[in-house]
C-alpha cells in the first residue's frame, strides 16, 4: 500500500511540474487547481515540496514558475553544442585559409548570438565578437537569417555607421541580393571599416539554422578579395551542413557529380 501512496505522490508532483513547464508564462495557484484538478491543501504541500528542492519557485505576483534546478540544466544542454562540435574544423581551415576572423552564429531573439569564433591571424581586425550584441539589419550574419526566414525585429533600424541602412524597403533590397547570391556582405555597416561575408549553414528540411561569416578590414578584404572569400565560405557553410546533416552534398561534391556527367 505504501509503495502505491508514494507512486501517486510522484505522479502528482509530475503533473504539476508539467503544467508549469508546459506554459510560457508563470502559473497561478488558481489555475494549478484547474490543470492538475488536485485539492488545495495537497497542491499547496507539493509545491512547497518542489520549491524547497528548487524545482519551482515563486515569482513576485505569487504565481508558480520553473526553479534554478531546472533553469540550471536547461542552460547547460544547449541546442548549438552538436553545431559547434561538427562545425570547429572547418572554421578552423576557414581561418587558417582567409587569415581573417571567422565567426559561427545563431539567431537568439531580436540578435544574432556568436557562438564560436577563429581569431585573425592580423593585429589589425582582430576583435572578440563572443557573447557581443549584433543587430540584424546591418550585419552579414544578420542579413542571412532575415532573407532566409528570420523576421526582422519591429522598431527602428538603428544608424550605427554613417552607411548603415536604416530603411526597410532599402533593407529589403539588399536581402534580395542576399537571397540570389547565397552570400550577404556587409562594408563598414556595422562599424566603419569593416567589412563582413556571411553564408547560410542549413539543416536536413533546408531551414537556416545558423550562419557563418568571415570579417576583416575594408584595407584587406578588398572587392577581389571578397569574391574569393565568398566562394570560400560557400564551401564551407555547405560542408557544415552536409557534416549536420548526411543527406546534404557539399558544393564541391555537386561539382563532382557535374563534372562526371
Amino acid at each position: 500500500m505504501a509503495a502505491v501512496v508514494g507512486t501517486q505522490a510522484v505522479d502528482r508532483a509530475s503533473a504539476v511540474l508539467i503544467a508549469v513547464l508546459g506554459s510560457t508564462e508563470p502559473v497561478t495557484f488558481a489555475d494549478l487547481i484547474a490543470r492538475t484538478e488536485l485539492p488545495k491543501s495537497t497542491l499547496s504541500r507539493l509545491t512547497t515540496s518542489l520549491e524547497r528542492n528548487g524545482l519551482l519557485q515563486r515569482t513576485a505576483s505569487g504565481a508558480w514558475q520553473p526553479g534554478a534546478a531546472i533553469t540550471d540544466y536547461a542552460l547547460s544542454v544547449r541546442p548549438e553544442d552538436d553545431l559547434l562540435r561538427i562545425a570547429q574544423p572547418f572554421l578552423d581551415a576557414l581561418g587558417e585559409f582567409t587569415g581573417e576572423t571567422v565567426n559561427l552564429a545563431v539567431p537568439v531573439g531580436g540578435e544574432v548570438r556568436q557562438i564560436a569564433q577563429v581569431d585573425s591571424t592580423y593585429m589589425l581586425g582582430a576583435v572578440n565578437w563572443l557573447d557581443r550584441p549584433v543587430p540584424f539589419h546591418c550585419s552579414a550574419l544578420g542579413r542571412v537569417f532575415l532573407a532566409f526566414g528570420t523576421p526582422l525585429p519591429p522598431g527602428r533600424l538603428p544608424r550605427l555607421t554613417e552607411r548603415t541602412i536604416t530603411s526597410r524597403a532599402d533593407l529589403e533590397v539588399a536581402l534580395d541580393r542576399v537571397r540570389a547570391e547565397g552570400v550577404a556582405v556587409v562594408d563598414s555597416e556595422l562599424e566603419p571599416g569593416l567589412v563582413a561575408i556571411a553564408a547560410p549553414i542549413r539543416s536536413a528540411d533546408d531551414t537556416v539554422v545558423a550562419a557563418v561569416s568571415v570579417s576583416g578590414p575594408g584595407v584587406r578584404l578588398t572587392p577581389v578579395e571578397i569574391a574569393g572569400v565568398a566562394r570560400a565560405l560557400l564551401d564551407t557553410a555547405a560542408q557544415i551542413s552536409a557534416a549536420l546533416c548526411p543527406t546534404h552534398e557539399s558544393s564541391s561534391d555537386t561539382a563532382r557529380k557535374a563534372g562526371a556527367a
